[in-house]
């Protein structure tokens, strides 16, 4: 199967960098529906079967022109939602987002039992996630995507992928509307593909300062 992992579209609580991570969360600022409306023609070489989107309100406006172009359903999942942040919710001071993905990506490296700040473990948050994904390997499509959340596709890529870790993930970013494509199957193993870190429609102007957009990652590992 072709799983393909989209971050929604910029919200305000991106602009401001902030932890939100609580459902139903904010909607779309005017730059992330204009992302949203690119997503069509980036991946119009795709043949994608089914579509996902979280509980979180931005990823459904972020799956929303995907689903008018293909005519596919939106099917809506809390599995695949943001890693909840506990009691850092809402916060955006250095100290707290380097705890919260200093928490996700020890969890990509194996330390599952470590729990977020009045949140999830690790355990939690990868058996939601593998959930929804053993879901869509179950209807058969050749290829789904998956409108996500960037801290969870970054932290269940690392935990899952053979062949990237989470030194790879913590140095390569995923901006709003980035793609992480994948190649596997569940109990069979999988592999990224290509790490799309920058949007696939209009970018915003803040500066990109980890990790190159684009860039085919089969041999991450080497």
């Amino acid at each position: 199967m072709r799983l393909l992992l989209i971050r929604h579209g910029q919200t305000p609580s991106n602009v401001k960098h902030l932890l939100d991570t609580a459902e139903p969360g904010p909607a779309l600022t005017a730059l992330g529906e204009e992302q949203a409306a690119a997503l069509p023609e980036a991946l119009a070489a795709e043949d994608i079967g089914v579509l996902y989107a979280s509980t979180l309100i931005r990823t459904q406006l972020t799956a929303a022109p995907l689903a008018a172009r293909t005519g596919l359903e939106i099917r809506v999942r809390e599995g695949i939602r943001e890693l909840s942040a506990g009691e850092l919710e809402m916060r955006g001071d250095e100290q707290a987002i380097e705890a919260y993905l200093t928490t996700a990506f020890a969890w990509s490296a194996g330390d599952t039992a470590r729990r977020m700040p009045g949140g999830e473990n690790g355990v939690e948050a990868l058996r939601r996630f593998d959930s929804v994904v053993e879901e869509a390997a179950g209807t058969g499509a050749g290829t789904v995507a998956m409108v996500s959340h960037g801290a969870a596709i970054r932290m269940w890529s690392a935990a899952r992928a053979e062949n990237i870790d989470s030194a790879f993930v913590a140095a390569h970013e995923l901006d709003n509307t980035g793609v992480v494509i994948l190649s596997g199957a569940p109990g069979e193993g999988w592999r990224v593909v290509r790490w799309e870190g920058r949007a696939l429609g209009p970018e915003d102007s803040v500066p990109h300062t980890s990790g190159p957009a684009g860039e085919p990652v089969e041999d991450a590992d080497g």
